[in-house]
């Protein structure tokens, strides 16, 4: 089968389409027909950097597709399935033509969007989900969402409305302020310069920019990039962790219209090197896919 790989890190150029034995399902595993995946920055970033499991490896994290063999109950040969995969931590790189998971990661796939066009949703939507729960976001409540139009952010943009929080974003151009709107923030600004002080319960922050002057006194902090957290009281990480339970709810809302999933381009997968150059020229309001 075809699968994604590197031998070595760097550019766009390290990656290979190559072939490579098809999995073999272990016990209480599926396995799952590649329909896509996406492109997400910490792909990139373990293409790039010395980080992942041991090379040669097969990148990816996100999946979706269909079920052609399952050791588990709960999945049948035919479902239309997504599934998230932690693979700096596990190995199992979703960017082949099969993957083999264990069946508690893969969960059915919304049926309000294209199969395809459901990769985009899940390393993307738990991040953000997980994040808003460790901030602990409450109806009510005015929130900021830091990075507002990328792939975590427009999410956590729609999540945090749909709990009935009060939602505004910042953005890194003004071009994407409109976009942020669209999503459901109230208010939207471009520059942290402009940002009222003191103001929010809630500072979420996917884009690694130091908003920590708007978070009213007492209130939490949460950031998922990896520049080093603001110096105010509580402030802490958020780390994506594998939850088939999570993702299952995310695609109940893309289902019932409450969560949009947006997708900036496609490339088949043998153009992987034109797509890591796409998502990594930024200014992108939707996912970088990558179809099989």
């Amino acid at each position: 089968m075809r699968a994604i790989r590197i031998d070595r890190h760097g550019g766009p150029d390290v990656l290979t389409l190559a072939d490579i034995p098809e999995p073999v399902p272990a016990a209480g595993e599926v396995l799952v027909r590649t329909a896509a995946t996406s492109l997400n920055p910490v792909d990139w970033k373990t293409r790039a950097w010395e980080v992942g499991p041991p090379l040669p490896a097969t990148l990816g994290w996100d999946l979706s597709g269909r079920v052609v063999a399952s050791d588990d109950p709960a999945h049948h040969v035919g479902d239309a399935v997504i599934a998230l995969s932690a693979q700096i931590a596990t190995g199992r790189g979703t960017w082949s033509e099969l993957v083999a998971l264990p069946g508690h990661l893969v969960t059915a796939a919304p049926t309000a969007v294209p199969l395809a066009d459901a990769a985009a949703l899940p390393l993307a939507g738990v991040t953000a989900l997980q994040a808003l729960r460790a901030a602990e976001a409450a109806a009510g409540e005015r929130i900021l969402v830091v990075g507002a139009a990328g792939a975590v952010g427009g999410l956590a943009v729609q999540l945090a409305r749909a709990t009935g929080a009060r939602v505004d974003g910042l953005v890194s151009r003004a071009e994407h302020e409109a976009e942020a709107v669209e999503l459901g923030a109230e208010r939207v600004w471009h520059r942290a310069a402009d940002l009222p002080r003191h103001h929010y319960a809630v500072v979420l922050d996917t884009a690694g920019l130091d908003a920590s002057a708007a978070l009213a006194a007492g209130g939490r902090y949460v950031s998922i990039a990896d520049e080093p957290l603001p110096d105010v009281p509580g402030a802490r990480k958020s780390y994506v962790q594998e939850s088939a339970a999570d993702l299952s709810h995310l695609a109940e809302l893309v289902d019932t219209g409450e969560l949009r999933v947006r997708v900036a381009d496609s490339y088949p997968v043998a153009d992987i090197r034109a797509a890591h150059e796409r998502f990594e020229a930024g200014g992108l309001l939707g996912k970088v896919l990558v179809t099989f």
